[in-house]
């Protein structure tokens, strides 16, 4: 039954990121056809076509390989120089191994124009518009990942515990030289929750007049307040009752902001919580979406670092940051894990949707890159050739020619080698040295 469990975990992540990568291609297609931009192609997956339809100009499918996709659109880039253009006709090398890369990359791109009034190209759209078209991408995947966390926090809600008590201690914890233990014996003196007449199911609705929302105020005005009698309000049953409880004084390790611990004095009075979910407000998924943006660029901008130290713990079997960067294999073993893990359906489900709202994060972030052949690289061409309009108008002289950014092709193969090497290295990682829940 896990190995089952583990199976759908594994394929539910597969959808959710086919589902993932299609809205991000979607995100550049509407406002490519909005603009009037010419779309060849809109392919989920690479490699082999498993299926396709043409509607009207643009042929739509998927791949056998589902780890991205892509919109194919005519005049990425502007046409070759005619000269380029005639060398390419005649079947000339062009002198060596990138700038052979860079012709066949001109050529391709060439071939997606219709003649030299072509105007419905993405070189020639207004470079706001350019940026609409390549930022939608990464847009659309920040906004399923607000979508999924506001269904988590709010729909679902956060596992609290809250000011309803589930459990009582029978006595107040003896305290040895090696800590507190949780033990009882006859010796040993009764918990004051018990002893003072609070039962299980009852909630805690003041202690001392001040009123508690969930089961943490509750325990720091109780920690804080060792030997002084308390006055409890709870409601039992729809009626409330106001009960005395003195906290007994026993003694915790406490840990300051600098990491330093120490022993302190701290009341107890011996209950449990309940824990429940507590649904959120509806702005606590875009804040949680902010959030994680900022802690996955932390992990982006380090990111060469990081794979670095993950190839060394494969090596050597260190275990890995569990704050680490994961390939797609470390995220689909992660999503059978949540789904085969002891726990009630809905925590599983909660788990699976924060996976997979955390990965669109990753995609967001990633794809803002500022570097081909990411769409960051495609926005950083667009603003470059932005300034150069710019600069040109200030000094009234002629408006440039359109940024070719089939010159950075070479340093393009550069970048999709490390981004090879890195993925190799996390699939590895992920495979014999994987983040577990555990």
């Amino acid at each position: 039954m896990e190995i089952l469990a583990f199976v759908i975990g594994v394929a539910l992540m597969v959808v959710g990121l086919a589902v993932s990568i299609a809205l991000h291609e979607l995100g550049h297609l509407w406002p490519a056809k909005k603009f009037g931009v010419r779309v060849g192609q809109y392919m989920i997956g690479f490699g082999p076509t498993l299926w396709s339809r043409r509607r009207g100009e643009t042929q739509y499918g998927f791949k056998a390989i589902p780890l991205g996709g892509y919109i194919s659109m005519a005049g990425m880039y502007p046409p070759s120089p005619v000269l380029q253009q005639a060398k390419s006709r005649s079947g000339r090398a062009a002198g060596g191994f990138f700038a052979t890369m860079v012709q066949d990359a001109r050529d391709a791109n060439d071939e997606t124009l219709r003649g030299d009034d072509d105007t419905r190209v993405f070189y020639r759209l207004p470079i706001y518009k350019r940026i609409i078209v390549m930022l939608g991408g990464p847009l659309m995947n920040f906004l399923f990942a607000v979508v999924l966390f506001a269904i988590l926090f709010t729909g679902i809600g956060v596992q609290t515990a809250t000011t309803t008590v589930a459990r009582l201690s029978e006595c107040v914890p003896a305290t040895t030289s090696s800590g507190t233990t949780s033990e009882c014996s006859a010796s040993d003196p009764a918990a004051p929750a018990a002893a003072a007449g609070i039962q299980p199911g009852d909630t805690i609705v003041s202690i001392d007049g001040e009123p508690v929302a969930d089961f943490a105020e509750a325990s720091e005005i109780i920690r804080s307040s060792p030997g002084q009698q308390l006055t409890f309000v709870v409601e039992r049953d729809g009626a409330t009752q106001t009960l005395h409880v003195t906290p007994a004084t026993v003694q915790a390790t406490v840990t300051s902001a600098d990491g330093t611990t120490s022993t302190q004095d701290v009341g107890f009075v011996g209950i449990g919580p309940t824990v429940e979910y507590v649904k959120q407000p509806i702005w606590a998924g875009p804040e949680a979406a902010v959030q994680q943006v900022g802690a996955v660029a932390g992990i982006i901008w380090q990111l060469p670092a990081k794979v670095w130290n993950t190839a060394v713990d494969l090596v050597t079997g260190e275990p890995r940051d569990p704050n680490g960067p994961l390939s797609i294999v470390g995220a689909g073993r992660l999503s059978g894990e949540v789904a085969a893990a002891d726990a009630p359906v809905l925590n599983r489900v909660a788990g699976f949707l924060s996976l997979l709202a955390s990965l669109n994060i990753a995609l967001f972030v990633f794809n803002l890159i500022p570097l081909l052949p990411l769409d960051g690289g495609h926005i950083a061409v667009a603003l470059w050739e932005g300034i150069k309009r710019v600069w040109a108008k200030l000094f009234r002289r002629p408006p440039p020619k359109p940024v070719d950014a089939t010159k950075l092709v070479p340093l393009t193969f550069v970048v999709v080698i490390a981004l090879i090497a890195m993925g190799a290295v996390l699939v590895l990682a992920d495979l014999f040295n994987p983040v577990t829940l555990g």
